[in-house]
């Protein structure tokens, strides 16, 4: 089967983020599949098609992939939204849990791209969309694994951006603030608490359930995605909300002492 509509493909759209972009593409025109580990149990919002994938296997990868394109004749967009929280001082996580982290917010991007990018070069036309986050440019203390792992997004995307551009492929970054989902219920905690950081960490999470609270609507981050992805001139970088736009601009200008001072206060940390 083949659609004359633009087909967009939204990693981890069963919740969050990711389903309030696979509903706003369709809104947009798209013809949207949507995927989840198990999506056979999911009530999948009107116009999104789930298939399974787990983008921590390359077999799982590469099938998915081949089934959309198999099924719809192609992949105008890839929005590389799944993605896993993680929280606990840095010496408080093994080297295997930030290796899960890792796993699925970095080298699961890495293997969509990789997967999708022979079939857009051949179209001379594509785009990946990739939901990094506001600590993807800046620290977030107790959140160190996290945040390597939106670094890491921000420095991949650039980079493949600028090899892809001649091909008629774009490579391009959505930035979140924080969002009123349950994405942090699935936060992985430390595995090896320690006492030394024990009241930190409580502050912290006390702190974190604030800003997600107060957080942005999932529906701010679909509008940015949906931008885009549909945008004639895209830029590399959407801010997803004014708050992370904000953030932005004091990262750039703000000199670097006061810009610490700032992370330290908002984190209730000792000066």
């Amino acid at each position: 089967m083949t659609t004359a509509r633009p087909v967009a493909l939204v990693t981890g759209a069963s919740s969050g983020i990711g389903k309030a972009t696979a509903t706003a593409l369709v809104e947009a025109g798209f013809e949207v599949i949507g995927t989840s580990r198990k999506s056979a149990s999911l009530s999948a919002p009107r116009g999104v098609t789930f298939i399974d994938l787990d983008v921590t296997s390359d077999d799982s990868v590469e099938s998915a992939v081949k089934e959309v394109i198999n099924r719809f004749g192609k992949i105008d967009v890839l929005v590389n939204n799944a993605g896993i929280g993680s929280s606990g001082a840095a010496e408080e996580s093994s080297v295997e849990q930030d290796r899960r982290v890792f796993n699925i917010n970095v080298f699961g991007v890495m293997r969509m791209t990789k997967a999708v990018l022979p079939h857009m070069r051949a179209r001379k036309a594509g785009r990946i969309v990739n939901i990094s986050s506001i600590v993807g440019f800046i620290p977030q203390p107790y959140m160190a694994t996290y945040a390597a792992s939106k670094h890491a997004i921000e420095g991949y995307t650039e980079s493949v951006d600028h090899e892809v551009r001649e091909y008629g492929v774009r490579a391009l970054l959505i930035q979140p603030a924080w969002t009123n989902t349950e994405f942090d219920l699935n936060n992985l905690e430390a595995d090896k608490p320690l006492e030394a950081y024990a009241r930190q960490r409580e502050i912290f999470t006390e702190y974190m359930a604030g800003a997600v609270k107060d957080g942005d609507a999932p529906s701010v981050v679909a509008a940015s995605v949906v931008a885009a992805a549909k945008d004639a001139k895209p830029k590399l970088r959407y801010t997803a909300g004014p708050r992370v736009g904000r953030v932005s601009l004091l990262r750039r200008y703000v000199p670097s002492p006061a810009f610490d001072s700032q992370i330290r206060k908002l984190n209730h940390l000792p000066s």
